[in-house]
């Protein structure tokens, strides 16, 4: 099995909502690492370009970068907690990526020592 991950960051602010109460919004520089696999590689010994899965990461989250999540259209209204966030950046990015490789997981940081991980 092989496997190559890449990473990105993005500022956003949001306010998770825990057990009916709203936090107060706040802001970080989130971390997102993707890691993708596959069991063969291609005619180029590749599993993946590096390049195009960087680009395609970058595509999903700029629709998150400076926004204030609790209010951004495409996360739907949804409480924007990490592991919601990296659920989302996995399903977008999961349709990017061409078989045999797949998307195994977004590992999403919003803090040091925080992360939440999405595995599909």
């Amino acid at each position: 099995m092989f496997e190559v991950s890449i990473s990105s960051s993005f500022p956003a602010v949001h306010a998770v909502t825990i057990s009916g109460v709203e936090e107060t919004p706040h802001s970080h520089d989130w971390k997102v690492l993707a890691v993708v696999s596959c069991e063969v590689l291609d005619s180029d010994n590749l599993l993946i370009d590096f390049l195009q899965l960087e680009s395609d990461l970058e595509n999903v989250v700029a629709l998150l970068r400076d926004t204030n999540l609790n209010a951004n259209p495409v996360l739907q209204g949804n409480n924007p907690s990490t592991e919601f966030v990296a659920m989302y950046i996995a399903t977008e990015l999961a349709k990017k990526v061409k078989s045999p490789a797949r998307l195994d997981s977004i590992a999403l940081t919003e803090a040091p020592n925080c992360i939440a991980t999405y595995r599909l």
